[in-house]
């Protein structure tokens, strides 16, 4: 059964494993004209991830995706507005500057707290209940269960971590939103693929990973950070309007999701167990 809305669709199945899609989207819901450029409001979108992860469905996964651009709100931060990485380069609820530090609005265009106020209330509280209650759903049914967060991000960026990111970023919270042996059996299966990987690196887990993760209530969450290198032709730098994103290769992306699905095969077979 599917509950598709114009900006939130859930796939619903029964396999023990929830799959989050949450920044692949580029709908910027009418501020087009505000922004710097709408090409801007897309760049920092994780580009293809639904298409890598089509496969999820098949596996019997439950997807929950939004189109709504992370410029919009980004659903994988703290409603707080506190940092996830305190100390450290990032973005936040209503982001006001693209992942290099450029200004997405236009001069005196920024939201102010009432509109993110809006924005959390229309986009952001939406996703998390429909996240909860498909929590629910499966929980109802499976002794234990894995949220697994897909997200992607350029292979190098100053700003927000020194020198080129490793292929793989498995985040856990340091441990705190998913049992170790399943931690330890991804992270096999990326030790194994002869590729770079690293286990809560820059990249630990955001709010999803965060707030959902809670082994001792049966949730078991995973992030998984891919560079953008391992499927797509990554252009150098910044990238430009005429050669981002890079359109989606599925012979080019082969090898990694191949990788991606044994993942979420063993996910499943470690929930059943």
């Amino acid at each position: 059964m599917n509950a598709p809305s114009s900006w939130l669709t859930v796939k619903r199945a029964t396999a023990p494993l929830l799959v989050s899609i949450p920044h692949t989207g580029i709908d910027l819901a009418g501020l087009e004209n505000r922004l710097v450029s709408p090409w801007l409001g897309r760049r920092d979108a994780d580009w293809w991830i639904d298409k890598l992860y089509e496969f999820a469905e098949d596996l019997g996964a439950t997807v929950v995706h939004t189109a709504i651009s992370r410029t919009v709100i980004d659903v994988n931060r703290d409603p707080s507005g506190v940092s996830l990485y305190p100390g450290q380069a990032t973005t936040g609820l209503c982001p006001t500057e693209t992942f290099d530090g450029d200004p997405l609005y236009r001069v005196g265009e920024e939201p102010d707290a009432s509109e993110v106020e809006e924005r959390r209330e229309e986009y952001f509280v939406p996703y998390h209940a429909a996240m909860q209650a498909e929590i629910d759903r499966l929980r109802a049914v499976h002794r234990k269960i894995v949220l697994y967060d897909c997200h992607s991000i350029r292979s190098m960026l100053p700003r927000l971590f020194e020198g080129t990111l490793p292929v793989f970023n498995l985040g856990t919270n340091d441990g705190k939103s998913a049992d170790p042996g399943l931690q330890a059996m991804v992270g096999q299966i990326l030790a194994e693929t002869g590729e770079s990987f690293v286990v809560n690196g820059r990249f630990k887990g955001g709010w999803i990973t965060r707030h959902f993760g809670q082994p001792q209530n049966g949730v078991h969450a995973l992030q998984m950070e891919l560079s953008n290198r391992g499927y797509m032709r990554e252009p150098e730098g910044k990238g430009t309007p005429d050669n981002w994103p890079v359109p989606y290769d599925p012979a080019f992306a082969a090898p990694i999701r191949a990788t991606l699905k044994r993942i979420l095969e063993s996910a499943i077979a470690w929930a059943g167990r």
